[in-house]
């Protein structure tokens, strides 16, 4: 057994055993971060003392036969931007600096009522906008696998930190990709429920209609199990949905199973990936070996799913982030004459480059006069998505999906702004349409990890996750650490 890269199932039998016990695998944990964190930036605060006072706790329940859940005891971080009562909560930007959380998100909480310690928390794209973790307050994420190369974003942090061995599990957060294309990047896998399964009270939100907390681990079981304690209803939360609360991973028969290829992305014949698709055609093949059928559909409106997703999020970004004006909380200029002139420059020195861009970006979308011809344009492109895919998914039980076009990027390399955008060309769809998917490692693209990705039913995680554990049992998949 490695001990620099244990997953939480592992963890949880050397517990059992009395081999280790919560607190020395905090421990371990803590000293992992503190010999990689200072080169790859991954954590922005350490929950040390917080954690271990948790993980002694664990031991005192495990010893008293009284554990919380299956998870008790195993270490956790969460993205800088769902909240922990009494702990800052930035979203890695400036104009939250020093924002202490008065409440704690609802994921989080079911965390801390499963018996988990959590650690700290990790870096990410500011407001969550971006691919890359490079327009982070406190600095760029680095890939652990290169430390040279880009960690994906916005959820960098979080696919760090699991890829790099510092904690088993994390959370974060997925409005276009954020979670499954860094997940990618990293090697390890990345889960996004159906919109609704896990609740967004305390989640500072991006784009409402889209965000989806997420979850980053070393294999599908771990996130299956994850999965099974932060997922359900929340009255806090009126877009949560019990009925979406996942509760098991079944097994997966290859020869049960029909996986739909959409022709706009693997060709008409099924043999002709874009790019970035080759790892998730081999997968698909390999599936077709063990019996399971491949099906050729057509989604027309993949083709416009990203400059939909761009209007969209970006008009609901700009509506969200006019609260942080410099009067309630976050930062305030010290240089403002008047009202007005507090409003610019606490939102110009506080917001960076681009969060600004989408600001801008979706406030014209807003405007008098451009409405009909972006916002709502883009409404009805969704529509048609959701419907398109719907028709794509009746009888089948997923959609095999790319999951970046690229592998990870050099630091500092940064594309222009579009070709950035496009790091999100094959995740945005889940998003848009509300739909649960996974990106799990699979193969290389060069000296990288390769990925592929599924799309399921709204109630088919379970699929897609065993699915995925599949691929991880099968010859070929990539092997973390």
């Amino acid at each position: 057994m490695n001990l620099s890269f244990l997953t939480a199932e592992e963890m949880i039998r050397l517990m059992e055993s009395g081999e280790m016990t919560s607190l020395s695998l905090v421990e371990r944990c803590l000293d992992v971060i503190r010999e990689k964190n200072p080169l790859l930036n991954a954590f922005v605060e350490i929950f040390s003392e917080e954690a271990c006072k948790q993980a002694r706790e664990s031991d005192q329940r495990r010893r008293e036969q009284r554990l919380l859940s299956p998870l008790d005891g195993v270490p956790c971080a969460i993205k800088d931007n769902l909240l922990y009562e009494g702990h800052i909560t930035s979203c890695a930007s400036r104009m939250l600096e020093n924002f202490t959380a008065p409440y704690t998100a609802t994921a989080v909480q079911r965390l801390r009522q499963a018996g988990m310690p959590i650690l700290g928390r990790l870096n990410m794209d500011e407001f969550a906008m971006g691919s890359a973790s490079e327009s982070s307050f406190y600095g760029p994420v680095r890939n652990p696998l290169d430390p040279e190369r880009v960690a994906g974003g916005s959820s960098g942090g979080s696919a760090c930190a699991v890829a790099a061995g510092m904690v088993p599990l994390a959370l974060g957060s997925d409005t276009g990709g954020s979670v499954r294309q860094p997940a990618a990047l990293c090697g390890v896998v990345g889960v996004k429920p159906a919109y609704g399964t896990i609740s967004r009270y305390g989640l500072v939100a991006h784009a409402s209609s889209m965000d989806q907390v997420g979850v980053f681990a070393h294999t599908a079981q771990d996130a299956a199990l994850l999965m099974q304690l932060i997922s359900g209803g929340d009255p806090l939360d009126m877009t949560s949905d019990e009925g979406l609360r996942f509760t098991s991973l079944p097994k997966a028969e290859p020869s049960a199973i029909t996986l739909a290829l959409p022709a706009e992305w693997f060709g008409a014949d099924g043999c002709t990936p874009c790019p970035g698709g080759e790892a998730a055609l081999a997968f698909a093949r390999l599936l077709e070996k063990q019996g399971a059928r491949l099906k050729t559909v057509s989604i027309p409106s993949l083709s416009e799913a990203l400059p939909a997703y761009m209007v969209l999020s970006c008009a609901e970004a700009s509506s969200n982030l006019s609260r942080f004006d410099g009067l309630r909380y976050g930062h305030r200029s010290g240089e403002s004459r008047d009202l007005e002139s507090l409003y610019s420059k606490s939102r110009q020195e506080g917001f960076g480059d681009e969060v600004k861009r989408r600001i801008l970006l979706g406030t014209f979308a807003l405007s008098s006069g451009y409405q009909d011809r972006y916002y709502l344009q883009a409404d009805a492109l969704r529509r048609q998505l959701i419907q398109q895919t719907a028709e794509a998914l009746e009888g089948s039980d997923a959609i095999l999906c790319p999951v970046s076009p690229r592998a990870a990027w050099k630091l500092g390399q940064k594309p222009d702004s579009v070709t950035l955008y496009q790091s999100d060309l094959y995740t945005v769809p889940a998003n848009l349409t509300g739909l649960p998917a996974i990106s799990f490692p699979w193969g290389l693209a060069g000296d990288m990890p390769g990925s592929a990705g599924l799309m399921g039913h709204p109630e088919g995680l379970g699929t897609i996750l065993a699915l995925a554990q599949l691929a991880q049992s099968a010859k070929g998949g990539t092997e973390n650490g």
